[in-house]
């Protein structure tokens, strides 16, 4: 059984790995297209602070990732990053918060809003899609409730925020790599170790492949799961902290339009919207891949920026239905078959 385990797992990897040079080769490509197109696409300090434009579909996409690996979906995480951002701004502008407190605070009550759709996922077995819908409307709906607190108009956005604040996002390394790059490396290398190299991860992959195997290898699976919501929701909210602090502007529906990206990024970086397959460096290389495409299209090619969310989903659809028709019985036979015709050819040159 030890065997057989160790087999599946080498197998599984060797296709993450492959899948991972598929996409390295891809984000290669569009630095040659878009490069050739438009040479300001190569400027390294235009590229670099492009980055803001889609940092948030990174920074989210990689904990998401861990929520489809345990077979479900989270489509709330958008509503929570514009929630993040309101409570930040009305805490310190409204009722006298330090901004570090603010920002305290509105963790907590992402968290919160994770570990409440989570529950309901996880103990009361309510589909993950019905939940996180919801949730998306729930925690947008409560976004605008506290900007009704504010004595700010909420179209306005609460802006004039402490410099210590902005600086978050205005530094750069070597006066050159911006912060939000430095957030996304770490974050990346957190999800890395968590997803890879420690038990929680191995908890989380078996929970997403078998979860009544998990319960008998005594693993709560329910926890697991639940938790996996609670770390999407933070991320969400570190994306939420990001955009405050590089906009110097809260705002109540902030991250409204995210939702397709992450969900694309997951899929296009090698996670099963079944659940038991998944890679952090996956789902991290596919995230720029989109936000380079976001970027290299209305820059090179002149594309209207309201036109993006188009072949965004060209992608998704392409992926899915590309991973289902490799994964028919007919097509590995077909594949057999094809194989089986060269090889005869490439014996007889020998």
């Amino acid at each position: 059984m030890k065997k057989l385990d160790s087999h599946s797992h080498s197998k599984v990897g060797s296709l993450l790995k492959n899948w991972n040079t598929f996409l390295v080769v891809i984000l290669i490509l569009e630095f040659v297209i878009f490069g050739a197109a438009n040479p300001k696409f190569l400027r390294i300090p235009l590229l670099l602070s492009s980055v803001n434009d889609f940092i948030a579909i990174c920074l989210i996409s990689l904990f998401v990732t861990f929520v489809m690996i345990t077979g479900g979906i989270d489509i709330q995480a958008g509503s929570i990053v514009g929630l993040t951002s309101i409570i930040i701004g009305v805490a310190w502008q409204d009722f006298g918060f330090n901004i570090w407190g603010a920002v305290v605070l509105a963790i907590v009550a992402a968290a919160l809003c994770g570990a409440l759709s989570g529950f309901f996922i996880a103990y009361c077995r309510v589909q993950a899609m019905v939940v996180t819908l919801g949730g998306s409307f729930l925690y947008a709906g409560l976004a605008l409730l506290v900007s009704t607190l504010s004595s700010t108009e909420s179209y306005q956005g609460i802006s004039g925020f402490p410099d210590s604040f902005k600086a978050l996002t205005k530094f750069k390394l070597f006066d050159v790599i911006p912060s939000q790059l430095l957030i996304f490396a770490a974050m990346t290398f957190i999800a890395y170790l968590l997803l890879h190299k420690s038990k929680y991860g191995r908890k989380v992959f078996l929970v997403g492949v078998n979860p009544q195997a998990a319960e008998f290898s005594g693993i709560n699976s329910r926890l697991i799961i639940l938790s996996t919501y609670v770390l999407s929701a933070i991320s969400a909210a570190i994306a939420g902290i990001v955009l405050t602090s590089y906009l110097g502007t809260a705002k109540s529906d902030l991250g409204s339009t995210l939702t397709m990206n992450i969900i694309t990024a997951c899929v296009l970086g090698g996670t099963l919207s079944t659940g038991g397959k998944g890679s952090a460096i996956g789902t991290a290389l596919a995230s720029l891949i989109i936000g380079l495409l976001r970027f290299g299209l209305p820059l090179c090619f002149k594309i209207n920026t309201q036109y993006l969310d188009i072949p965004i989903g060209v992608l998704l659809v392409v992926v899915v239905v590309g991973r289902a028709v490799f994964n028919m019985p007919g097509t590995a036979v077909f594949m057999a078959k094809l194989k089986g015709k060269f090889q005869p050819k490439a014996k007889a040159a020998q």
